[in-house]
């Protein structure tokens, strides 16, 4: 009996959740699900542009594990696009992360829940100034 997933580090929670084909009507379509933690190994591999190395650590996975998640997520975006198929985006073994920051004038370092909406420009919660993602 193969052992649980691990469960995956997340750093973007995705707000649109269904892609289809323009001009096909959502009931007549074949549908592909594609998991978050997919969905974050694409984001972080084809559009960070971040070495596997890095996407695997990002992801708390290693390296092998991040190439399969990968290979799979590549793979049924190929098919939804080249079969006319809807993807839908949801469930996998994730965990969703804080984003860190530290501040250019204070040095301090915190934690921004995401889901804020308010993506890299924060200020310090001590000085005010904007600080950079860590």
């Amino acid at each position: 009996m193969p052992r649980p997933p691990k469960c995956r580090r997340v750093e973007f929670e995705p707000q649109v959740t269904y892609f289809k084909p323009a001009g096909i009507p959502k009931h007549k379509l074949e549908e592909l699900v594609l998991t978050v933690e997919e969905l974050e190994a694409i984001r972080l591999k084809d559009r960070e542009g971040l070495e596997q190395e890095i996407c695997a650590e990002r992801m708390n996975v290693s390296r092998a594990t991040f190439q399969r998640v990968l290979g799979a997520a590549r793979g049924k975006i190929a098919e939804a696009i080249t079969e006319g198929k809807a993807i839908r985006v949801e469930g996998g073994h994730y965990h969703i992360v804080a984003r860190c920051f530290k501040c250019h004038s204070c040095e301090e370092t915190f934690e921004v829940a995401r889901g804020t909406g308010r993506g890299c420009e924060q200020k310090c919660p001590l000085c005010g100034d904007f600080v950079h993602r860590v």
